[in-house]
């Protein structure tokens, strides 16, 4: 539970920002007033609302709605959440380093980090957790399984584990250690001459691990590098200037922030010696690159220091602070945006100015500026980055998305390694056709089913025509569709069984090394990493890539 909190305070703040540009006489009549509203609206609810209400639940949903309608980045954070958000900024807690998650209802470790007590102690990807210091497990959440294993340093936790395959279940005792997660979360060489970092956060210490990383590839052999940062959310701006800064020479901007209140306006620029100012290098980015990721890819894009291989970024321009409240609670608040070399925000979203049903709306081409890079490329801003190279959507069929999120694919890979020695070599590992035929009856024995998009609509279009009595003069042409679109489904698990096979082999690649094992399957037959192989081996593309005026047009 969250402790009482003085809401009056809290409220001080947000109706400060909505006045905050009016004449300082009228922004505390608003204040006042809005507070007295408030107040003795709470109160006449409290006192005669037909049921009992909960003071805390209530405000909170008051704050949260408050929040709510300026922008998604704006959060109040009670104080028994901090924790939690104090570990997603650090990276840091006392714990066995393990992620746990619910699978068919039991609860699963996921992902057990290499070289953490879990990992050392022999917890395997897949084990199903039973009980912790006798506690049993059974229909607790994730958030309360996670407190029980988190705890102070050099304290002991037992762990009851079910492993497939074993009768028996087995007893662990495990020490806690202080926990780092790192945020690189594989490097190394995808062929003699160029080096792959995959960096997926940017918690304390990012602009150390790869500068780390940078310089093991470079003494492996690395002449050119590849930088992922595919689905990474972003994180520490300043871990941001710090990666810039191993590729781009001391004090050259990297990012400057602009809000409202003019000593939060500053420009961070490259404070040491840069790693190499000079090797080729690729950046790999999505729709899942954001914040921080898009300030080291755009500086890099700016400075025509890298190119940019993959997809549009997300486009989240804003910067966020966190400010002390009552009661040992915070308020993480949006307090600028951020502005790259060329000059351009790249923040999509305009939360500021919604329509009347509050809906936001993406910034239109025809309202974006043009900019450019150092070498007079022609960039824009509002919406996200636009890659140098465009890859592709790819997009799970949905049949192997549906296995995927029943878990379905997890656990035939927890049986697959179970039930089967790790291969010599996981770059060269496939699953047979008899091992896929093993998985078909997998999923008969699992009752897999799902629906397809067309199905759903089909039934709808059935339904709507009961409705409107037209059923009867359709039914043939109604009928004949639907067995139709179940022919088609029919076949799906052979239509896209290449994609489900490479899902297979990657997670179980996983479980058999963790993010290594996935790397060493995955990496050589991702496109967009192929793709970046192929130019950083052409140096005359590479430069002229860099190089080249040409227009970089918004991507929709």
């Amino acid at each position: 539970m969250w402790r009482r909190i003085k809401w009056p305070f809290l409220l001080v703040i947000s109706v400060a920002l909505l006045v905050a540009f009016r004449k300082p006489a009228e922004k505390y009549f608003d204040i006042a007033k809005s507070l007295d509203i408030f107040a003795t609206l709470f109160k006449e609810v409290n006192a005669y609302y037909v049921d009992e209400v909960e003071p805390q639940k209530l405000i909170r949903k008051g704050i949260d709605g408050m929040l709510m309608s300026l922008d998604p980045y704006t959060d109040y954070i009670a104080e028994d959440e901090l924790e939690s958000f104090r570990i997603s900024t650090t990276g840091q807690y006392g714990g066995i380093g393990a992620l746990i998650g619910v699978i068919d209802k039991k609860t699963i470790v996921t992902h057990p980090y290499k070289n953490f007590p879990a990992n050392k102690a022999g917890i395997k990807v897949g084990d199903e957790l039973i009980s912790i210091d006798g506690k049993s497990l059974q229909g607790k959440m994730t958030s309360d399984v996670s407190a029980l294993l988190k705890g102070q340093p050099h304290t002991d936790v037992e762990l009851k584990v079910k492993r497939y395959g074993q009768k028996d279940p087995i007893t662990l005792k495990i020490t806690r250690e202080k926990i780092t997660l790192a945020n690189i979360a594989y490097f190394g060489m995808v062929e003699p001459t160029v080096g792959y970092i995959k960096l997926d956060d940017f918690t304390t210490g990012a602009g150390r691990e790869v500068s780390d990383a940078l310089v093991a590839l470079k003494r492996q052999g690395a002449t050119k590098i590849i930088l992922d940062l595919r689905d990474n959310p972003g994180g520490l701006l300043h871990e941001a200037v710090n990666i810039v800064s191993l590729f781009v020479p001391k004090g050259q901007e990297v990012v400057s922030t602009k809000g409202k209140v003019e000593e939060w306006n500053k420009q961070y620029k490259t404070l040491n010696n840069a790693v190499d100012t000079e090797i080729p290098l690729a950046v790999l980015v999505n729709d899942g690159s954001a914040s921080a990721s898009e300030i080291v890819a755009g500086a890099l894009q700016d400075y025509d220091r890298a190119v940019l291989i993959g997809r549009k970024t997300f486009g989240k321009g804003l910067v966020q602070t966190t400010r002390p409240l009552a009661y040992n609670s915070q308020l993480k608040v949006t307090t600028a945006k951020y502005y790259i070399p060329s000059g351009r925000c790249i923040q999509a979203l305009d939360y500021t100015h919604r329509k009347e049903d509050g809906t936001v709306v993406k910034m239109a081409d025809s309202l974006k500026s043009e900019f450019k890079t150092l070498h007079g490329r022609k960039v824009y801003d509002g919406g996200g980055l636009d890659p140098d190279i465009v890859m592709q959507d790819e997009f799970l069929s949905v049949v192997a998305a549906s296995m995927a999120s029943d878990g379905l694919i997890f656990e035939y890979a927890t049986r697959y390694c179970a039930e089967n020695p790790a291969p010599a070599s996981l770059q060269s590992f496939h699953l047979s056709d008899k091992d896929y035929e093993k998985f078909l009856e997998f999923l008969k024995t699992e009752k897999f089913t799902y629906a397809t998009v067309l199905e759903k609509n089909t039934n709808q279009l059935i339904e709507v025509a009961k409705e409107e009595r037209y059923y009867t003069e359709m039914e043939s042409q109604l009928s004949g569709l639907k067995n139709k679109v179940e022919a088609l489904k029919a076949t799906d698990l052979m239509r896209f069984k290449g994609e489900i096979v490479e899902m297979l082999e990657e997670q179980i690649g996983f479980h058999y090394s963790l993010n290594e094992g996935q790397a060493a399957v995955s990496i050589h037959r991702d496109q967009t990493i192929l793709e970046a192989r192929k130019l950083l081996n052409d140096g005359g593309t590479y430069h002229k890539t860099l190089t080249s005026t040409d227009v970089l047009a918004p991507k929709p």
